[in-house]
């Protein structure tokens, strides 16, 4: 975008402005499932005037990282497309565009763009973590994937991601989690356990502090 270039980790957001063209690509992967939400200016204009901190229309930089704020609104938004529930959208589409727009009020733009070996690099680690986020991942074997050491991949995935190798995996987790208890009727145990979790009291303390609500309580609203 005119914003720059940036890696988009799933649950991250691409930003785009009126009138300003966008482009993205699967370099580093064969590609992905995303849900494309489309505001007019004027809409966008009302929902900015109600965000305190939000003075004008448009966002200074090209993306959001994956954000706790936008978590359990991105998880209930992936479950109502599974499940084809069409109306649910409009109100959390607002959600979501009031959510982002304040979110993007308190970001600033990173301080420099990041190499393309960078971005290939923690696409690397991305893929690897989302295919193997049920089973511990240590920092030095996402290190190794990438031919770097820890502290310089450390580094690199969080000037790119926008967050840790670790807050990537517990919010992939958790977003995972987050869906099955939305569309099925799986006993709460065997959703944290199959999702990573070792214990269900981690679980239910983690998704409380992401979600904003218990396991139980944000099934129990779908």
């Amino acid at each position: 975008t005119r914003q720059g270039t940036a890696m988009l980790a799933p649950g991250a957001i691409l930003l785009g402005n009126p009138g300003a063209c966008y482009e993205c690509g699967h370099e580093h992967g064969a590609g992905d499932r995303c849900l494309s939400f489309h505001f007019s200016p004027a809409y966008m204009e009302r929902v900015a005037a109600a965000v305190p901190g939000a003075k004008r229309l448009g966002f200074a930089g090209p993306r959001l990282p994956p954000l706790p704020a936008l978590a359990s609104l991105l998880a209930q938004a992936e479950a109502a497309a599974n499940a084809g529930d069409g109306e649910v959208f409009e109100e959390l589409g607002l959600r979501i565009a009031g959510a982002v727009v304040s979110a993007a009020a308190g970001c600033s733009k990173a301080a420099r763009t990041p190499s393309r070996r960078d971005q290939k690099r923690v696409a690397e680690a991305v893929r690897l973590i989302e295919l193997n986020a049920e089973r511990p991942l240590s920092l030095t074997e996402l290190a190794d994937g990438t031919a770097t050491s820890p502290y310089h991949f450390l580094r690199t995935f969080r000037h790119v991601a926008g967050m840790t190798p670790y807050q990537f995996l517990l919010r992939t987790r958790l977003h995972r989690a987050a869906v099955r208890l939305r569309t099925s009727a799986e006993a709460i145990s065997t959703i944290a356990f199959e999702a990573g979790f070792n214990d269900l009291s981690t679980f239910n303390r983690r998704f409380r502090r992401e979600m904003g609500e218990a396991p139980s309580a944000y099934r129990m609203r779908r």
